[in-house]
């Protein structure tokens, strides 16, 4: 029978950082693990006796790229090393990124903007060991713990199903793993083999982490030949331009608000977006697709540098001899 966990190693050989096993919610996280799940408690004590409390990792997650201006933000990804490696992916494994965006009707060019942005294409898939992270913010951030628990669950699960070492995986400091930096709730949801090898790796299967995104985004509701953001002329400066809930193009153009590049074929309803730029404010109109982005990682900033990066990645791919 598989066994989940390694030998145990002497937690003075485990580094400075105190030992998670004291942290309040554990010894009940165990007993619903036991009870749910069919793990021997024994097991998980030690696993956690050897987990660490990282207050690094709630320094990390406490202060967010996104809170840096939109230009500073935008330039970490819209930049050339990302263009020339996504292009050099993109290249690679081409006849897998048609397949995937015929099979689930997302560009190419947008799977590999979000491989791009999230791990510079696998190259940054995250330096925090996952048990610790998860661990960390399941049981000393309170607000999201629910989240993090669950995520932590989903985790020991994957580990018992994929036969991960849970003390020798990487991720990022919130526990998102592999070259697409899926949750692990998520990679036992939407990733896929999608390379038919018999086996589902986001860890150090490309072809697998294009399958995958693609899978994603089309089962939280990509919609195939709809635009994603289009930016947007104001008839004049008073008009106000924030709204919380979608509009036709007709009720915008009511307002004095017209994309510069009109799309072709039915177009959705869009909100309004605005981001600060050099100049001053720059103003978009943003489809459902942009939303969907969103759910991959709930931020406008990174919907935005996604697409971007995503214009910026075709533009160059097409002209790429």
């Amino acid at each position: 029978m598989y066994r989940l966990f390694s030998l145990i190693l002497p937690l003075s050989l485990l580094g400075s950082n105190a030992t998670a096993a004291e942290l309040p919610g554990i010894p009940q996280f165990i007993d619903e693990m036991v009870a749910k799940h069919q793990f021997k408690r024994e097991e998980l004590d030690l696993t956690f006796q050897r987990a660490e409390h990282r207050p690094d990792i709630i320094a990390a997650i406490s202060a967010p790229a996104t809170i840096k201006p939109w230009a500073e933000y935008r330039a970490s990804f819209i930049n050339p090393a990302r263009t020339e490696g996504g292009i050099a992916f993109w290249k690679q494994y081409a006849p897998q990124l048609q397949r995937a965006e015929q099979q689930y009707g997302v560009p190419q060019e947008i799977i590999v903007a979000v491989i791009g942005v999230e791990t510079l294409y696998g190259r940054r898939m995250g330096r925090h060991r996952t048990l610790d992270a998860l661990t960390t913010l399941a049981f000393d951030y309170p607000r999201r713990a629910d989240f993090f628990r669950s995520e932590l669950e989903h985790y020991l699960l994957l580990a018992r199903e994929q036969g991960f070492d849970l003390f020798e995986l990487k991720a990022s400091y919130a526990g998102a793993l592999g070259i697409p930096q899926f949750m692990p709730s998520s990679y036992r949801k939407h990733a896929i083999d999608f390379n038919g090898n018999g086996k589902v790796d986001l860890l150090n299967e490309p072809e697998d982490a294009i399958g995958s995104v693609a899978n994603y985004l089309k089962q939280y509701g990509w919609r195939r030949s709809e635009p994603v953001a289009q930016l947007a002329l104001l008839a004049n400066a008073s008009v106000p331009v924030i709204a919380a809930e979608p509009r036709s193009l007709a009720a915008w153009a009511a307002a004095g608000i017209t994309p510069i590049n009109k799309p072709q074929g039915k177009v959705p309803p869009a909100v309004l977006l605005d981001f600060t730029v050099e100049t001053g404010k720059e103003y978009w109109l943003a489809y459902e697709n942009f939303r969907v982005i969103t759910l991959y990682n709930n931020s406008n900033f990174y919907a935005m540098s996604v697409f971007q990066l995503a214009e910026v990645l075709r533009s160059s791919y097409n002209t790429t001899p």
